[in-house]
């Protein structure tokens, strides 16, 4: 069974930084595909960025890009989201999601297998 859960949400200012985490308990986290979606109100849920297994793979969304860097320790069963210069456009509730196919890295949420609770990110201007 895995269970994901994210944390590191919070409010922060326009320009402001903060760090998610998304600790995975299960035994083949390091075999995964590991992703981060985030859902606006009123909005669809929009991919973020992704990691494959070994993290020689990453793919962001373009509107993420140059500003977010994701990462993971597979030895702490944990994947990253840093997000750094935040512009209150990225206010929604992060999710972290984990794909069994672990080679490539994929933007389409229904691509992945299980996925966490979600975290606040509130961008204050």
């Amino acid at each position: 069974q895995v269970q994901l859960e994210e944390s590191g949400g919070g409010l922060v200012q326009a320009g402001g930084s903060l760090r998610l985490s998304c600790a995975n308990s299960g035994r083949t986290f390091s075999s995964y595909t590991m992703g981060w979606f985030r859902q606006a109100p009123g909005k669809e849920r929009e991919f973020v960025a992704a990691i494959n297994w070994s993290g020689s793979s990453i793919y962001y969304a373009d509107s993420v890009k140059g500003r977010f860097t994701i990462s993971r320790d597979n030895a702490k069963n944990t994947v990253y989201l840093q997000m750094n210069s935040l512009k209150p456009e990225d206010t929604a509730v992060y999710y972290c999601a984990a794909r069994r196919f672990g080679g490539t890295v994929v933007s389409e949420h229904f691509a992945y297998d299980y996925w966490g609770q979600g975290t606040q990110v509130t961008v204050s201007s």
